[in-house]
């Protein structure tokens, strides 16, 4: 099995045409097959035994907030619909309830598969995948058997994912160094600001490792009623990392296996364009790079407030993670179910 210890640099990675530098198409490429997993890649089986050695004291922590903890999702999405039916009511007159569910899975904690937002010049996904929304649509007896999709229901094939998760809690450390923002506002986090944080925490990344930025996104829009975070999220601004060619030259050279947050697109909104002017929904930078050219997985709207006081409390910002999204086949967004394990 491929350990990947020789991975190009940002800047070293060979050119695929039409595509602009950082494509890493081809890279996790098999015997004449195309790969569909992207950076998870990385999770070795050794990479994963030394992920093992971070649960230490037995105690976990979930990181998955309220799929209903939005009552109107931004980006004219559809929220939570709950229906809980009873035995009663239904032709067996048993004591019991089952319930059903309808949500769009940006609604609240999720993982973005490696199709869920394209190269936008040229509509291509990751690995040069190009879909449409027929194929994605998979009911029963209609499945990618030959995993030609980079969709999230591939991960059950390899066993989810179980790596070693680092907590970057830039909320803490602004606090602590006086650093006063706004969530919804379009506060831009620096990879350089990424790093002192690390250094604050005494973390030193690791190929394979998950990134999780923590800025408060998702505390802040649980504490409001339903009104107050309609005016939230109208600004259109979010706190995020900046979105820049450079910043994603930094996530690709440290090789991370995925990377996530509580903000609700990891990358700041809106969008810059080179110049600084105001950029549309379409030039979404980090998306582009991370999902389409790199293959690297996009948590958002996570819940990291417990992890956040577990970490302080352990003196620990380091952690084994799990994670397994639902098994929808040509899933696009799912879900995380993900663990902190210390």
């Amino acid at each position: 099995m491929a350990d990947y210890s020789n991975l190009p640099d940002f800047d070293s990675l060979p050119k695929v045409e039409g595509m602009p530098q950082g494509c890493a198409w081809g890279l996790f490429d098999k015997n004449g097959k195309k790969d569909h997993l992207g950076c998870i890649n990385l999770l070795t089986p050794s990479v994963v035994k030394e992920a093992l050695k971070e649960a230490t004291d037995g105690t976990s922590v979930s990181l998955n907030w309220a799929i209903g903890a939005i009552e109107t999702p931004g980006f004219q999405r559809k929220g939570l619909v709950h229906k809980v039916l009873s035995f009663k009511e239904g032709p067996f007159g048993l004591h019991g309830f089952d319930d059903e569910v309808e949500f769009n899975t940006q609604c609240s904690s999720q993982w973005d598969s490696l199709v869920h937002y394209a190269h936008q010049p040229t509509g291509k996904a990751y690995n040069g995948c190009q879909t449409t929304k027929e194929e994605l649509e998979q009911p029963f007896g209609k499945m990618d058997l030959n995993q030609g999709l980079p969709t999230l229901n591939h991960w059950h094939q390899r066993g989810g994912l179980v790596a070693r998760g680092v907590l970057i809690d830039y909320r803490a450390w602004a606090e602590h160094k006086g650093v006063k923002y706004d969530c919804f506002s379009d506060h831009r986090i620096k990879t350089s600001e990424l790093e002192e944080v690390a250094k604050w925490e005494g973390v030193e990344f690791r190929q394979g490792d998950i990134l999780i930025v923590r800025t408060g996104f998702t505390e802040e829009l649980g504490s409001m009623n339903a009104e107050q975070q309609a005016k939230a999220l109208g600004t259109h601004k979010t706190v995020g990392v900046e979105g820049t060619a450079e910043s994603a030259k930094w996530h690709w050279n440290h090789h991370f296996a995925s990377v996530a947050g509580d903000a609700i697109a990891y990358e700041a909104l809106p969008p810059l364009k080179e110049d600084g002017n105001v950029a549309g929904i379409d030039e979404l930078v980090l998306h582009q790079y991370f999902l389409s050219l790199f293959g690297m997985n996009i948590g958002e709207l996570w819940d990291l407030q417990a992890l956040s006081k577990a970490c302080k409390e352990k003196g620990k910002y380091t952690f084994l993670m799990t994670s397994c999204p639902l098994n929808v086949p040509g899933s696009v967004g799912s879900p995380p179910n993900a663990l902190a394990i210390f």
